[in-house]
């Protein structure tokens, strides 16, 4: 039984959080976020702090988030109940006061008593919707609001979930023969299934029939050989106990399988990989404790990702995590709340040093099974939490990792096994520091030698020569000690150079980085939390910045870009592949051994720039304007930031817009819904043009902020794909052909007095061009002017 509840955890977030507020960063548990401390709120809304050392119970956790419209009383109240993890909690649901409804499960299972609701409002919504058909999971979402569902709805709204609500039986051109070679194995484990389900004789074989038939037939569609570690009878429970007729339970099964199973979920398979980097981002102590043991995540997380939890957990918690996991449509976020079990146990597995590794492993991998319904909506709030202190280079460098085996994993791909952390791209770098208030942002330091870093380097990194490490000790941990204290000076001074997060830079090149992963390696082993490494390093910045730049380097990235030594001619030329001298000359030999008083020299006049900088006391960099800024008007003095007229024949640029959207996972969302919606001000039917040519009718919607385009789904009527979400503030350029005055551009990015960074583009084919483009035209005037005041 674990000594630490999910209540308590959130309750010393808070307390660590308030301390940190205080102290700011600089140790090793000290690059936490510094999150107000937590007050009854809307649901969504998060203010965690950091696991730390059990505080006093004296006065009972807050209850994260309430009910939507449900007024709150200040007073808890009412004594405390002790649950499956040992320590008490504030009484009360924690999805908001409704009763969970029991399903069927095995004998000797039983649900906890839960208060009841005197208003049951919603639950009738959510009935009239799913009733009256063409129900999209946004409507879904917005009546469920974060409640446990009834169970006579809960398997209309999963199928809606999983996009296969009104799908035809795909069993239904079977000839319904079982004879693979395993099949014997098969019946087997359907056999042994349908006996821990304790299922009325007469239904048994027919049940029985129906999952050996789903399990025969996805083997046979998919050319995969059926194994009993696969987990899938584990998968298969929450379906079963839905009671769906056979159709339905091999479409949710497949659905599942294909969005929320990750490829290579095997032992020593990938998915695990990047796990540890997660674990060792967030909690890097508890990452070097199993290192030590060598304890791989998946010798105890195999069946916690292989079922969704399904192996572990009783059937009503599983359905309870299942209820959430699946509104929120992100196959990723299984991994955090996989984190958030890892989190809650660290004081006990710590605890266990001298314990065997195969204790250590036993233990890890039951704990879920001490999961309870209280305890649900802490996990998904903590795992909120987590998902968002977690660069979105963790989704989008492996997306690969979920969706149709077409897509696969490239052979180009890193091996995740090798890595020394989390990777981050150059792109997201950039735009990280460019946001205002929450969020990942970077503090990012340059390990290149001196010489490199002042020929030309990241306008906001701080520079650390890897060097020193080996050939001057004291410095280096002098260097490190005002790396410190400059990241926690930037993050107080609100300085777009601050951030909690680490991220090393070094050149891109094998051989030269060398000594930065011993740096890497340094804070790794000091347990510093939010550590990651720049992708490709400066080359691929460099490249990054030269491929979203339409009006050439010289105007695309001088602001991004800063030159200590006044040249920039080591940039341009290393962006078509040239090293500097400095870097052929270099090799394995030390800079300091070639470079004493000049090197000096250097280190002088980079620390003050750093501290100017950080001060804000130098001259300021040009960027994008936001909400927040409250001196002086937007793009004073700089090109307008959009522009209607012809479109130049010289624009042949090829960003994928799809690549940019706010929503990697195209929600199927209903289009009739979505144009009544109140916030709608316009909209435009359109077709979507590729770069191949290729055209998708589709709807362009026009909300007082943001532009939607909703791609129909030819095969399902009234339904379309959430294709891209953009915020009008980012368009700079709205263009259109000569010849062909229907065809719009969309261009969106960033515009400064250096130029315009262009980030994404979208083409439209639009009836009445002119009237749509003039009305876009005017929301966009009152966004601006908004920003302005």
């Amino acid at each position: 039984m674990l000594t630490v509840r999910f209540d308590a955890l959130m309750e010393r977030r808070r307390l660590v959080d308030a301390q940190k507020r205080r102290s700011g960063p600089g140790t090793a548990a000290d690059a936490r976020a510094r999150a107000p401390r937590p007050r009854r709120r809307p649901r969504g809304m998060l203010g965690l702090g950091v696991l730390a050392r059990r505080t006093s119970s004296k006065s009972p956790p807050p209850s994260c988030f309430p009910t939507p419209g449900v007024k709150l009383s200040p007073d808890f109240g009412g004594p405390f109940t002790t649950l499956g993890l040992g320590v008490v909690s504030a009484p009360g649901p924690l999805f908001g006061k409704v009763t969970w409804t029991s399903t069927a499960m095995a004998e000797g299972e039983e649900v906890l008593p839960l208060p009841t609701s005197s208003g049951d409002g919603w639950e009738k919504d959510l009935e009239e919707a799913l009733e009256a058909g063409g129900c999209d999971l946004e409507t879904l979402r917005n009546i469920i609001q974060g409640r446990p569902l009834p169970f006579d709805l809960r398997a209309k709204v999963w199928k809606i979930a999983l996009n296969v609500a009104g799908k035809g039986d795909s069993l239904a051109s079977w000839d319904g023969i079982l004879d693979l070679p395993e099949q014997d194995i098969i019946h087997k484990d359907c056999l042994e299934f349908i006996d821990q389900l304790s299922v009325p004789e007469e239904k048994a074989a027919e049940l029985r029939l129906d999952i050996e038939s789903v399990i025969t037939f996805y083997c046979k569609s998919r050319s995969i050989k059926y194994s009993t570690s696969l987990s899938w009878i584990y998968l298969l429970k929450p379906l079963v106990h839905l009671q769906l007729p056979r159709s339905d339970l091999y479409n949710c099964f497949y659905a599942i399988m294909n969005k929320y199973i990750p490829r290579d979920c095997l032992l020593k398979g990938r998915p695990f990989h990047l796990f540890r980097l997660l674990i060792q981002y967030h909690e890097p102590e508890l990452c070097s404790f199993l290192d030590t043991k060598k304890i791989t995540p998946d010798s105890y997380a195999l069946n916690w990702l292989g079922s969704l939890f399904a192996c572990y957990c009783p059937i009503e918690v599983t359905q309870a995590i299942w209820d959430g996991y699946l509104q929120q449509a992100d196959p990723f976020f299984i991994y955090f709340l996989m984190l958030i079990i890892l989190v809650n146990a660290k004081e006990v597995i710590l605890a266990q040093e001298s314990d065997s590794k195969e204790d250590v492993i036993q233990f890890l991998e039951n704990t879920p099974s001490s999961l309870n319904l209280e305890d649900i909506e802490d996990l998904f709030s903590l795992a909120q939490y987590y998902c968002s202190k977690t660069p979105a280079s963790f989704r989008k460098d492996n997306h690969h990792l979920f969706g149709s085996t077409l897509l696969g994993i490239k052979d180009d791909d890193a091996d995740l096994s090798q890595a020394l952390c989390l990777a981050v791209s150059v792109s997201e770098i950039l735009q990280a520091n460019q946001l205002q208030g929450e969020g990942v942002r970077f503090f990012v330091v340059d390990c290149r030698p001196a010489e490199q870093y002042n020929a030309g380097h990241l306008s906001t990194a701080f520079h650390l020569d890897s060097d020193l490490m080996l050939q001057n000790p004291s410095e280096f941990a002098q260097s490190v000690k005002s790396l410190l204290e400059a990241q926690k000076q930037s993050i107080e001074s609100g300085s777009i150079a601050g951030g909690e997060h680490l991220c090393f830079m070094g050149s891109g090149r094998e051989e030269e980085d060398m000594y930065m992963n011993m740096v890497l390696a340094h804070f790794l082993q000091k347990n510093k939390e939010y550590v990651s490494i720049a992708s490709g390093g400066f080359m691929a910045l460099q490249q990054h910045l030269a491929d979203i730049n339409v009006d050439g380097p010289e105007s695309g990235y001088g602001h991004w870009i800063a030159s200590t030594s006044g040249s920039r001619s080591s940039i341009n030329s290393s962006v078509d592949g040239d090293s500097s001298n400095g870097s052929n000359d270099r090799g394995m030999k030390s800079l300091v051994n070639k470079m004493t008083v000049a090197l000096k020299t250097k280190s002088v006049n980079v620390r003050e720039k750093v501290i100017s900088f950080i001060e804000n006391t130098s001259t300021p960099v040009d960027r994008h304007v936001s909400s927040s800024d409250r001196v002086g008007k937007p793009y004073r003095g700089v090109k307008p930031v959009f522009s209607i007229g012809d479109e130049e024949e010289y624009d042949t640029d090829e960003i994928d817009s799809s690549s940019m959207s706010d929503d990697d996972r195209k929600e199927v969302v209903n289009i009739q819904t979505w144009i009544n919606k109140p916030d709608i001000k316009h909209h435009f039917p359109c077709k979507e043009v590729k770069e191949n040519g290729h055209m998708f009718p589709s709807h362009l919607l026009v909300t007082a902020t943001h532009m939607y385009c909703l791609r129909e789904i030819l095969s399902r009527k009234g339904l379309a794909y959430i294709q891209s979400r953009q915020a009008l503030n980012s368009v700079v350029k709205i263009t259109s052909k000569k010849k062909h005055p229907e065809l719009i551009t969309f261009k969106y990015g960033n515009s400064s007095a250096s130029g315009i960074e262009i980030l994404a583009i979208e083409r439209y084919l639009i009836p009445n061009a002119g009237d749509a483009t003039k009305a876009i035209k005017q929301q966009i005037m009152k966004v601006l002017d908004a920003l302005e005041s």
